[in-house]
């Protein structure tokens, strides 16, 4: 119970957060919001809040997102469809959406854990018209998503966002390490100005 309430607390503080600028403490968690605020295009009030009333993994959020604006519905009707138990993928059909919507094209032939079921299915069943066919579970649809997020928003190839993957669970962490490595170039950029010939000492 103190737990729940703990949760809730945080929740409430970080939609005011939002509210006050957007200082959310959790600066990962911060980045995140944002991040899918920019790409679905909006409030990262928004995300908060929704978050707040799913109680979800943040993982899910972009989920969220990601199929209300394939069925041009408010987010809070895909929570509601969830809060009933259903199924991302049993969603995405009540919402006339087929598992095409998921599917992310790829250059490379081997695929890896945790991908490798999921474009085994799609491998399988051939030609799209045959996707509707296919059965993702909830974490499959999961990954596909983010992988989805993750290489549109930070422009980059979706193998990339596999491997990384593949070494961290939570794509809340894998969106914070691509920014701190993109990041880093324009660090060295300031470094090399400020040791020019124009600042050496004479």
């Amino acid at each position: 119970m103190i737990g729940l309430l703990l949760c809730q607390g945080l929740a409430t503080a970080q939609v005011r957060d939002i509210d006050l600028g957007i200082s959310v403490s959790d600066g990962r968690l911060r980045s995140f919001y944002l991040a899918i605020g920019d790409h679905y295009g909006v409030q990262p009030r928004q995300v908060v809040e929704v978050h707040e009333r799913y109680r979800c993994p943040e993982d899910d959020l972009p989920v969220i997102f990601f199929l209300a604006n394939r069925a041009h519905m408010e987010p809070a009707a895909i929570v509601s469809l969830r809060l009933q138990k259903m199924s991302w993928l049993d969603i995405a059909f009540r919402l006339r959406l087929t598992p095409e919507i998921f599917f992310v094209p790829l250059t490379a032939a081997h695929i890896g854990p945790p991908y490798g079921n999921a474009y085994g299915y799609y491998r399988k069943y051939g030609p799209a018209k045959d996707w509707k066919k296919i059965i993702l579970t909830d974490r499959e649809v999961v990954d596909l998503v983010n992988l989805r997020f993750m290489s549109e928003y930070h422009k980059m190839t979706p193998e990339t966002v596999i491997a990384m993957r593949s070494r961290e669970n939570k794509f809340v962490v894998i969106n914070d390490e691509i920014k701190k490595e993109k990041a880093k170039p324009e660090k060295q950029d300031k470094n090399q100005k400020g040791k020019g010939p124009a600042n050496k000492k004479r």
